[in-house]
């Protein structure tokens, strides 16, 4: 099922195509980095890229921004405050928290694929308030408590 997302692209993403799938079965569509000019990410330094997109998702949707494997497996960037969500009603420029956790430094490009956005169905939660919950065979097990 395809969900219809409105975008506006904003003066500087002009040029630059809009994200997308970049195989039949992808989950996520690339996100490219809109900069004027080249940024150049330290080892150990974060820094906010624009992609130059703003969405309107349909209610009841979320857009989640997650990193991508190559650049995390060849030069350790990754992106913070992963996945990174884009509520239904927010209305402003989508930039991804990208940061450098390799020991080089890492120059992103205008154009560049830097994250992924992944659209999702989401359900918002009421609270029922009760005296005791009704138990599972987990119990409170916890973190590492399969044993491995």
């Amino acid at each position: 099922m395809k969900v219809r997302l409105r975008v506006e692209r904003l003066p500087h993403a002009e040029g630059l195509p809009l994200p997308q799938y970049m195989s039949p079965g992808a989950s996520g569509m690339d996100l490219m980095a809109a900069v004027r000019k080249p940024v150049t990410l330290a080892p150990g330094e974060r820094c906010l890229i624009p992609t130059g997109l703003r969405l309107a998702l349909p209610p009841g949707y979320e857009g989640q921004v997650r990193p991508r494997s190559g650049l995390a497996l060849r030069h350790g960037v990754t992106c913070l405050n992963s996945p990174g969500t884009i509520d239904a009603d927010y209305r402003g420029e989508v930039a991804v928290i990208l940061v450098n956790l390799g020991d080089q430094p890492f120059t992103v490009q205008r154009g560049e694929r830097i994250a992924q956005l992944v659209v999702v169905r989401v359900e918002q939660a009421e609270w029922e308030e009760v005296r005791e919950l009704d138990p599972t065979a987990r119990g409170e097990g916890g973190f590492g408590h399969t044993g491995e």
